[in-house]
């Protein structure tokens, strides 16, 4: 029984580890976030001008904010 526990816990370990680097690539992919009640932390960040995640906060009790994470691409 505490064989199948400990195996158990591993494997939803691993799982999470290996999808956290998802979350992050893609909060990283636009420059400006949501943030307010109903988008806390850097959960929404969806926007690649601050125009566009203004007209979505509009009327909301949200505000718009750079990304921490958004690293322009030089080439």
């Amino acid at each position: 029984m505490l064989r199948t526990i400990v195996t158990s816990l591993l494997i939803a370990g691993f799982a999470m580890v290996l999808a956290a680097p998802a979350q992050a690539v893609t909060s990283a992919r636009y420059p400006y976030c949501l943030q307010g009640r109903s988008s806390p932390g850097w959960s929404n960040c969806n926007f690649a001008t601050r125009a566009q995640c203004w007209a979505m906060a509009k009327g909301k009790s949200l505000t718009c904010v750079s990304n921490p994470f958004y690293r322009r691409h030089h080439r």
